[in-house]
Order: structure tokens, then C-alpha cells, then sequence
């Protein structure tokens, strides 16, 4: 079975810009070019040099892209941003390592090796942003109860403890499915493991799912790919039972790390997606930003959450064309507009709280996979320590995107408003 390609995108630099307090930068194991003066401020402009990696052997740029655009190649473990202070200023080096590697893998049939599939797209309506208070387990329900652990059979979706169902996906209400046989409780590396899609039957595996506004996910298994994959949700045990893969944390969703909102003044409404991470990395997760709402966006303390190859991680978020709906842009492949949605989406919006305690917050273009523009104004303001925003058609540092900071405590508004 021949897989698709998820998240190339992340392949580009996650700070792509610049943070005011040249001590913390925030990126996506890219190298910094030299700074430049701005005022009073110091800004690192990045210059990037990307390195494909097939197992040990390096793979060049044409042939990488060509694989991945013919669907030979997956990326792996592409969705890893990390917080790492920016080098003193130097000259740019051509050379790289494995910190600035884009690891791909070949594709075969999925009873050979990994295989990883972008789950297609059917329409249904929107999420709630609420979990529902009704229970048909009977025990405790609600975000704050705990799940019972072991006790809810896997075809049952948990939505009575805050998990919020993606019905257009068509799996089962669950963002991602990860299936593996051969998986064993504690195991730390995972050799096989199979993307769920539509209309597959359930196997034992992680069940990855959504939680409400504001909120992220708090179950993964210490377990990850051999091959560098994320892995995350519940798992649905060869008996059938859904069990905690944290069991240190009895609920399904944490609240996130307050103080970021959306805020659209435009007459359309834009549909702004989260990476399932960890999991199956499709940019699935919804904030749906309806005309004259303000929606929280979830953020995450990187030293407290998900760690990725001992490396701490962030949120990205996908922010499709206005009026796109959370049905159609929230998918790996939009039924409409492919060139500008979904995987495609013209930016990414990047977020995470650092360990010097600033939320550190990136706007970029989703470049190599998409060339499309964002086709409205998006400005972040508040609390922050420089400009940072897409405007009459260019960001504020340059067209590799930009970087700001907020304290902690601090606040940032997102504005989307007409072009």
C-alpha cells in the first residue's frame, strides 16, 4: 500500500524569524545567519541548510523532493520544533548534522514495513467546544473526571470525559489511528506501526483524539518509532479496552498554557488546524474562528509536555485561505482548493512556552510544500517583544517569516482582518 506524504511542511524552520532577547530563539533545528542591527534591538535572520537523511545515507535535495513528491519517501519525526538559544553571530556554514536533518524513510507495502497514510475527508458538521456531560460508561463523566482506565471498549468514542469527536474524518470520531501488533506495554521502540484510514477495521494500537478550546491532548506512550515517528492517544489493548498510555495523569486533556486568543474581524471564517502531535502529525485538530469571534489557542509548557527524541516540543498550527471551513481545511487533502489548504495552507502559526518561562510565537510561510499566500492581514499584538505579522502581502522580518515572545502571564492576540 503505497503511503502519502504528512507534514512536509514542517521541513521548514519553525522560528522563522527572530526573537527580541537574542539569548532565546525559538526554531526548527535550523542553523542562524549572522545578526543584524535593528535600532536597539538585535534580530538573527535565518539562513538555512537542510539535510536529507535515508537511514545513514545522505540523500540530495532534487532526489529527496522528487520522493516525496512521488510518494517513495515519508518524512519521520518532522514535527519536533525545539527551543534552543541562537549561536553567537558567525559566518554561515554550509555544513549540517543530524539536528538539521529532514529524516525521510522509503515506502513499501504496509506488511513489510512503517507505513503512514493521510486519512481521507468526508463532510459533517463542526466539533462541539464542549465535551458532553451525558455517560453511557457508567461512571464519572466530564473533562476533570478520570477516564477509567481499561474499562471503555475501544469502539466506544470517550467524548463523556472531553475528548471532542472529528466526524468528518471518518474515524470513528478519533483524529488518528496507529496501529501495532507488535507493540507490548513499556516497550520503548515501536518497529511496526500502520496508519488507520477510513474504513479500516479497528486493530489494536493508539487512538489518537481532539480535546475543546483551550486544552491539548495528555496521553502518549513513552514508546516511539524506531524510526522516529510520534505516537499518541489511548491504546486499544488486544482485549479491546481503551487504557491510559500516561497513567501518571488519569485525564484525557490538560488545560493548555493560557494567554493566547484569536480574534477575526473578517466577514469569513477562517479554520486554523493543529497537528495531531503526537500521533499521526495530520493537521486535523480545529480552531474554527467564525466572523467577530475570539477563540483561545492552546499552548503548551514544551518542558512539561510531549517530548520528541528527549527534545521538547511545541504546537503548529495550519491557518488556511478565509472562509474555508474546518471540514474541508482541517484534513491532510481538501476535497476544494488543494493548492491552498489543508497540507497546503499558505502559513503556520507556531507556539510554545520556553523554559525561561516566555511563550515564544512564530508566523511562517508553509514553505517548500506550499507557494500560496495568505490572503488576509494577520497581526500579533500584546505583550510582545517585537512586531510580528503578515501584512499587504509580506511578513515583518522577511519572507522566511517572524518570531516574538510574550512573559510569562504575558498575552498576544492573533488579528485576522481583510487584506
Amino acid at each position: 500500500m503505497k503511503a502519502v506524504v504528512l507534514n512536509l511542511a514542517v521541513a521548514a524552520s519553525f522560528a522563522a524569524g527572530a526573537a527580541a532577547q537574542p539569548h532565546h530563539h525559538h526554531h526548527h533545528h535550523k542553523k542562524n545567519a549572522p545578526a543584524e542591527k535593528r535600532e536597539v534591538e538585535t534580530t538573527y535572520v535565518p539562513a538555512t541548510v537542510t539535510q536529507y537523511l535515508l537511514g545513514d545515507e545522505v540523500v540530495g535535495a532534487d532526489q529527496a523532493k522528487d520522493g516525496l513528491d512521488k510518494g517513495l519517501y515519508v518524512v519521520v519525526g518532522e514535527t519536533t520544533p525545539t527551543f534552543t538559544p541562537p549561536p553567537p553571530p558567525a559566518v554561515t556554514s554550509s555544513s549540517t548534522s543530524n539536528s538539521d536533518a529532514v529524516f525521510i524513510e522509503k515506502v513499501t507495502s504496509s506488511s513489510e514495513s512503517t507505513s503512514s497514510s493521510a486519512p481521507p475527508t468526508t463532510t459533517s458538521s463542526a466539533p462541539a467546544a464542549t465535551s458532553s456531560s451525558s455517560s453511557s460508561t457508567g461512571y464519572a463523566t466530564g473533562i476533570d473526571a478520570e477516564f477509567p482506565d481499561g474499562k471503555i471498549k475501544c469502539d466506544h468514542f470517550p467524548e463523556e470525559y472531553g475528548a471532542v469527536p472529528l466526524s468528518w474524518l471518518g474515524l470513528g470520531g478519533w483524529s488518528g489511528l496507529q496501529f501495532t501488533p507488535n507493540y507490548k506495554f513499556g516497550d520503548l521502540s515501536i518497529s511496526f506501526i500502520e496508519t488507520g484510514v477510513k474504513g479500516m477495521s479497528k486493530k489494536t494500537g493508539f487512538y489518537s483524539y481532539a480535546c475543546p478550546e483551550g486544552y491539548v491532548k495528555s496521553q502518549w506512550p513513552s514508546a516511539q518509532g524506531s524510526t522516529r515517528q510520534s505516537v499518541g492517544g489511548l491504546y486499544c489493548n488486544p482485549d479491546g479496552y481503551l487504557e491510559l498510555t500516561r497513567p501518571e495523569v488519569k485525564t484525557l486533556c490538560e488545560p493548555g498554557v493560557p494567554g493566547i486568543t484569536i480574534n477575526n474581524k473578517m466577514s469569513k471564517n477562517v479554520a486554523i488546524c493543529r497537528t495531531d502531535y503526537p500521533g499521526i502529525e495530520a493537521m486535523v485538530i480545529p480552531v474554527d474562528a467564525q466572523p467577530g469571534a475570539v477563540r483561545q489557542l492552546a499552548n503548551v509548557d514544551s518542558a512539561d509536555y510531549y517530548h520528541w527524541d528527549n527534545k521538547p516540543t511545541t504546537l503548529q498550527y495550519y491557518v488556511n485561505q478565509p472562509g474555508v471551513s474546518v471540514e474541508d481545511g482541517c484534513v491532510w487533502d481538501c476535497s476544494e482548493d488543494h493548492d491552498e489548504c489543508g497540507n497546503w495552507a499558505p502559513t503556520i502559526l507556531g507556539v510554545g512556552k520556553s523554559s525561561d518561562g516566555n511563550t515564544y510565537i512564530s508566523l511562517f510561510p508553509n514553505t517548500p510544500t506550499s507557494s500560496a499566500k495568505p490572503k488576509m492581514n494577520i497581526n500579533i499584538t500584546g505583550d510582545v517583544s517585537i512586531p510580528c505579522y503578515f501584512k499587504d502581502g509580506a511578513y515583518a522580518v522577511g519572507d522566511s517569516g517572524c518570531t516574538t515572545t510574550i512573559p510569562s502571564g504575558g498575552k498576544a492576540v492573533v488579528t485576522f482582518s481583510d487584506a
